[in-house]
């Protein structure tokens, strides 16, 4: 890394807080979740599949917290609240998240293999 720029952007505050965003197991689970619209905290347990309703509540606050996701009350009985992608949550749905998801479906068995093979083995 001989280039000062490449340096700078290793440490750079705003890479580290973009490449947080991927680092807690079920926030892209979510994310990806509420790209097709918002959803009611009961639709997301469900669509995320194994994820405790403590864990969401923590996702849910992070996702918010980083202003991509918004979460909406409705006046109605019983209450009703509803969360939904903010524009900047949808070009991180949109741009990364998407091209992570391509990248899964082309190399995800070999790294499921690597994974693997690295278990059976000792170093």
């Amino acid at each position: 890394m001989g280039d000062d720029g490449c340096v700078r952007l290793l440490v750079d505050c705003r890479l580290r807080a973009a490449t947080e965003l991927f680092s807690h197991t079920w926030d892209p689970v979510i994310l990806a979740g509420l790209s097709e619209g918002p959803l009611r905290r009961a639709e997301l347990r469900t669509l995320a599949g194994g994820i405790s309703d403590k864990v969401l509540t923590e996702a849910l606050r992070r996702l918010l917290g980083n202003g991509l996701v918004e979460r909406r009350a409705f006046r109605a009985a019983p209450p009703r609240v509803e969360y939904g992608l903010t524009p900047l949550g949808t070009s991180l749905v949109e741009g990364p998240l998407r091209a992570m998801g391509r990248w899964t479906e082309e190399h995800g068995e070999e790294l499921l293999d690597a994974q693997e093979r690295a278990a059976g083995s000792t170093v």
